[in-house]
């Protein structure tokens, strides 16, 4: 039995927009103030790089003109970044996305179609990651409730102002 959650919070994207009409500094303030207290959970998926999964993935790798590999730990915590994504269409408001190219295959390789690195790999099922999204959720807790309020907090300067 598998058990999730997620927090949802109605218009934090109509929130965070609004800061930026109402004065751009507000938004600054406010995605500084996110970032700031998502800092253990970015810290924990910083943590779980710690070697090269495979023996090969040192080497370089590309495809065509594009270069894939080496996998290189340093680069792999360097990659972990918070993102704010407001768009319309958008799943997510506040993402902690793997940039590194090396870094983000080895998460994802074989989740979608059956492959040599997937297999070499182990298991991911859609939809899901190696390392970084459940070192996120395991130190989700510690964030959630402060990121919460500091959203509450934004809704309510956003209503006053308007």
């Amino acid at each position: 039995m598998s058990v999730s959650t997620t927090v949802e919070i109605v218009g934090v994207k109509d929130t965070i927009n609004s800061l930026r009409k109402i004065d751009p500094e507000l938004q600054k303030e406010f995605k500084a103030q996110a970032i700031q207290i998502s800092q253990p959970a970015i810290q924990a998926a910083k943590n779980v790089y710690t070697k090269i999964p495979l023996s090969g993935m040192q080497y370089g790798w590309s495809k065509g003109s594009r270069k894939l590999f080496p996998f290189t730990v340093s680069k792999a915590v360097n990659g972990v970044r918070m993102r704010f994504d407001t768009r319309r269409n958008a799943v997510g408001v506040i993402l902690i996305e793997q940039k590194d190219p090396a870094a983000a295959i080895f998460e994802t390789a074989g989740r979608a179609n059956s492959n040599r690195l997937g297999n070499s790999l182990g298991f991911v099922g859609a939809g899901r990651t190696r390392l970084i999204g459940p070192a996120v959720y395991k130190a989700r807790r510690a964030v959630e409730q402060e990121l919460k309020s500091a959203i509450m907090d934004a809704m309510r300067t956003v209503q006053r102002e308007l």
